[in-house]
């Protein structure tokens, strides 16, 4: 069908994302072409260090906000949107009780708190080499397992009165819909999962105690899971019986949306996190579980990945930290901050004269699963200034996502191209440091810069017949930038790469006891205001 007869039978596409700083809305055409996008943010709650939570309602609410406002922006009647499918941010824990309310703020998948539950499940189901037979991945702290557990010691009475568990974007399905349901891809991100068999752990779930009654029925991603009710309608302007699709995990999903069904293409993320990935065309065993190893979003394929917690989150806080007169210089004229950022960092050379900067700002999950990692700048002189500093930012966080690429080397080796995407690819400079640390041409594509949202209208599209499957819906992308890696910067970026590599293990026992530091001076005042609350 030609794209004109495609308008012209109205079937248009909405993809939501509910990610970490914000919900985007975007509405595609059946040729794959953005028409429009709709951002609405809302905070994030961090009340301990290595804490991360969010307020559900809040999420519904920048849904409600973000989709009136598409609507309104592209003039597109509702009644021409033939689907929606559902994008979030992994592995946080949604719990409702009886009456679906929700218990307690949402716990994020960069929240650390669950370290101890985690090393608990592993002892309870035998170790680490068989929880990989069971599940293919590790127990790692931000999954929902973890979390899980850490509730019912930590908040046993509110644990027993939840119902369900539900993950953030499978909430807002539930608004929506009124539909308790999930998909393969975000499923497998809960550590609950049998990903070679894509369904939930019977065996892990009855070790841990955990009634597979309180998780949510799992679907394929393109699979129609519910339809719009009345009363979301009334609120978001999508019409009454609108089907919405599984749709995805936002890790993998917009890896879907880059394209990556396949191996031999290297997929990087930058967003708040880091996040290497490729296709699988087949089941692979987890050797060592430093990776994780998901179902795709195509029945029958798989998608390995690494990630990594402080990408655009390390350059984030560095704005926000420390770029106050760059921000005042944003605001008069009229440009983005991070324009002026890069302008400064791209008048230092390449490899920032030898400073590195280590993105561990959040504790790290990949290579290294250990929430007592901290961030820091190595190699600080007289010579370093705000050219170097920021550079080195950058510099520092494709170095952490080579390290995750060097794992999935060892598994699928035939790496022709890399595509990136997030907020980190709108950077030329970000585009020309990824092309020259991996010594391998960088491409942008269409609809990759909204992330985990086009990823999951392309679903959408599948769920609806618009395109038969996922290598169907991905010939819709276009290329859009190429950065070729320069060859002059090959050398020092070996070598400072290899510095890089070596820093952690070196450094890991000042982490440890610059995190129990910090664990004495919490439980200090944590006990100190509990006796000032008695007296």
């Amino acid at each position: 069908m030609r794209s004109e007869e495609k308008l012209m039978a109205g079937e248009y596409l909405i993809g939501i994302d509910i990610g970490t700083s914000g919900c985007k809305s975007i509405l595609i055409d059946g040729e794959g072409k953005v028409i429009g996008y709709s951002l609405q943010e809302y905070p994030l709650l961090s009340p301990r260090p290595g804490w991360t939570e969010q307020d559900p309602a809040d999420w519904w609410k920048a849904v409600q906000v973000s989709v009136w406002r598409l609507l309104r922006k592209t003039g597109i009647s509702s009644n021409a949107v033939k689907c929606l499918g559902l994008s979030g941010q992994m592995h946080g824990l949604v719990a409702l009780d009886k009456d679906c309310q929700v218990l307690r703020p949402a716990i994020l998948w960069n929240d650390q708190r669950s370290m101890v539950q985690c090393q608990r499940i592993h002892e309870i189901v035998g170790g680490i080499p068989r929880l990989l037979e069971l599940t293919n991945n590790q127990m790692l702290p931000g999954y929902t397992g973890g979390k899980i557990l850490w509730m019912r010691e930590q908040e046993p009475k509110l644990y027993k009165r939840t119902r369900l568990f539900l993950n953030p974007k499978d909430y807002i399905r539930y608004v929506l819909t009124g539909e308790f349901a999930t998909e393969v891809s975000d499923a497998s991100g809960t550590g609950l999962f049998d990903v070679r068999q894509r369904r939930w752990c019977d065996q892990l779930l009855t070790l841990l105690n955990i009634p597979i009654e309180r998780l949510p029925r799992c679907f394929e991603s393109p699979e129609i899971t519910g339809r719009i009710t009345k009363r979301a309608s009334e609120v978001t302007g999508l019409p009454v019986g609108l089907p919405v699709v599984g749709g995805g995990g936002d890790a993998v999903i917009q890896t879907t949306g880059m394209g990556l069904v396949k191996p031999g293409i290297l997929g990087i993320t930058i967003g708040t996190a880091g996040i290497v990935a490729m296709g699988l065309d087949r089941f692979h065993p987890n050797a060592d579980g430093r990776l994780q190893i998901f179902c795709n979003n195509s029945p029958g394929t798989w998608h390995v990945m690494g990630v990594t917690l402080a990408a655009g989150g390390s350059y984030r806080w560095f704005r926000d930290a420390l770029c106050e007169v760059e921000k005042e210089k944003a605001r008069q004229m009229g440009q983005e901050v991070y324009q002026i950022m890069e302008e400064i960092a791209s008048a230092a050379p390449a490899g920032s004269r030898g400073l590195i900067f280590l993105p561990y700002l959040i504790g790290e999950r990949c290579p290294y699963s250990d929430p007592a990692a901290r961030g820091g700048f190595i190699g600080l002189s007289l010579q370093h200034g705000r050219p170097e500093i920021t550079r080195a930012i950058l510099e520092g966080v494709v170095f952490s996502l080579r390290d995750v690429f060097e794992l999935i080397n060892t598994m699928e080796s035939s790496v022709k191209e890399i595509r990136t995407s997030g907020g980190g690819s709108l950077s030329s400079l970000w585009r020309q440091i990824q092309a020259d640390v991996f010594q391998c041409p960088v491409i942008t594509v269409s609809g990759s810069r909204e992330g985990g949202a086009y990823g999951a209208a392309l679903v959408a599209g599948i769920g609806v017949g618009i395109w038969k499957s996922v290598n169907e819906a991905v010939k819709v992308l276009k290329i859009e930038t190429e950065t070729i890696p320069d060859p002059r910067n090959k050398e020092v970026y070996e070598k400072l790469y290899g510095v890089y590599h070596g820093l952690y293990k070196t450094l890991k026992p000042s982490f440890d006891a610059i995190a129990q530091s910090q664990r004495q001076e919490i439980s200090f005042h944590t006990t100190k205001e509990k006796t000032d609350e008695l007296c």
